[in-house]
């Protein structure tokens, strides 16, 4: 399997200046190979290995492309087949989709060198260091905070400048990783089971009687705001808003650092708890497009949260299924009766068999049923609603302290500061 590692790199002002001038002629490349996609007839498109043949001629007349490594000009063609395939699938789903466009500096930061023309030495005596070699751009130091694989073969390295003016290197490997194996389906006691009803005001409910506050993100949006009056206030394209303009590319970075980091270590804790975890598949495409609350539920990252749940299950050896939300909220978890409630509602009470829980909580016990039923496993409906009694926080592999209890709700709250400041330093998932 493929897995990818990313570092950050410290490149001398000389490699960063030809690493720039290499990513504006693969840029280049991009955009005239584009233009002579677009440009042929519908019936007669080029393919991919069409225009690669054209790079021996293409280098011949504009004589800087061979400055650039050839594996790097072939991965910029590539990248428009690569993107071409995405809308394709997009638009097989349903979604209006439309064309590839030609590329600006600012959005084209990266190169790719593809099966030669790198190595990467981490046997230089120094702790958390190594160096990455690039052809025809020279060596840079790497923060070389986890290793690679020993059993690994490096397939690909992309080289990328973020908008911040941080350097970073994404190393893809190819390797068997010994994960260890997840549990008979026949196995698992319905303790060794949760399920987790995703929110905003709570980043997660869990059937198990604990919820996990969002992120509070107050401080990084009010520094995102600052640095953006602050650009507003500069003349545009002078050295100063430069400046400006790098500023607040950092304050975006350092909040989807945060986000992600947290993702990641909740993921990590609640695999390694449980045999099986259970999440809604909620359609975030579609709620942004309906719902007028959409910064909040595009600032989830649900999708991202499902996914590093399933990478954490797979290393932890944990079931991790999604479920469809559709009556989640609505269906009482003890009878399956439903009924609407407001959104400002709180509280569930079933008008047929009288059950009443916390809103969410009837949500995560109707998750954890949907995902039993899922993998196959029988249970006793009172048993389920019944487990709401649970001693220990879904973070006690990395929380050293006990969690808040809210005065308003029957969940246990873990402040999302508690998740974010413990564990190892960065996250153990690529």
């Amino acid at each position: 399997m493929e897995q990818t590692y990313k570092y950050r790199v410290s490149p001398t002002d000389d490699v960063a200046t030809e690493a720039r001038r290499h990513i504006n002629i693969c840029r280049e490349v991009y955009n005239h190979a584009l233009g002579l996609y677009d440009s042929a007839p519908d019936g007669d498109k080029p393919t991919y290995t069409k225009l690669q043949n054209k790079l021996p001629a293409w280098k011949r007349q504009w004589t800087s492309w061979s400055d650039v490594n050839a594996k790097c000009l072939q991965m910029a063609v590539r990248r428009i087949f690569s993107s071409l395939s995405v809308l394709k699938s997009l638009k097989s789903k349903g979604y209006k989709v439309g064309k590839l466009k030609w590329k600006s500096p600012r959005e084209y930061r990266s190169i790719v060198f593809n099966q030669s023309g790198f190595d990467v030495d981490n046997n230089t005596g120094r702790t958390e260091h190594a160096t990455l070699e690039l052809s025809k751009l020279g060596t840079m130091d790497v923060d070389y905070h986890r290793p690679l694989p020993e059993d690994g073969t490096i397939k690909e390295i992309r080289l990328k400048e973020e908008k911040s003016g941080k350097w970073y290197a994404s190393v893809v490997v190819n390797y068997d990783p010994e994960y260890p194996e997840k549990p008979a389906v026949e196995n698992i006691d319905l303790e060794d089971t949760v399920g987790i009803d995703l929110g905003i005001l709570k980043f997660a409910h869990d059937s198990d009687g604990n919820a996990v506050t969002s992120l509070d993100e107050s401080e990084n949006r009010e520094r995102i705001e600052k640095r953006h009056r602050a650009l507003s206030r500069k003349q545009h394209g002078s050295a100063n808003w430069e400046k400006a303009r790098v500023k607040l590319a950092d304050a975006y970075e350092r909040l989807s650092n945060r986000r992600t980091d947290f993702i990641k270590k909740l993921a990590h804790s609640y695999t390694r708890k449980y045999s099986a975890v259970f999440l809604e598949k909620l359609d975030v495409r579609g709620m942004l497009k309906q719902d007028s609350n959409g910064q909040n539920i595009a600032s989830m990252l649900w999708s991202d949260t499902i996914k590093t749940f399933e990478r954490h299950g797979d290393k932890n050896g944990c079931h991790v299924v999604t479920v469809p939300p559709e009556g989640t909220t609505k269906r009482c978890a003890r009878c399956d009766v439903e009924s609407d409630k407001a959104l400002w509602v709180h509280e569930h009470s079933c008008p047929s068999c009288g059950f009443e829980a916390d809103r969410d909580e009837n949500a995560s016990y109707n998750v954890q049923k949907l995902g039993l039923d899922e993998l196959g496993i029988e249970y006793d409906v009172d048993a389920v609603v019944g487990l709401g009694e649970a001693e220990s926080t879904p973070a006690e592999t990395a929380l050293p302290t006990g969690a808040d209890v809210s005065d308003n709700s029957s969940f246990r709250v873990v402040p999302a500061k508690r998740v974010v400041e413990t564990g190892s330093h960065g996250s153990p998932d690529p």
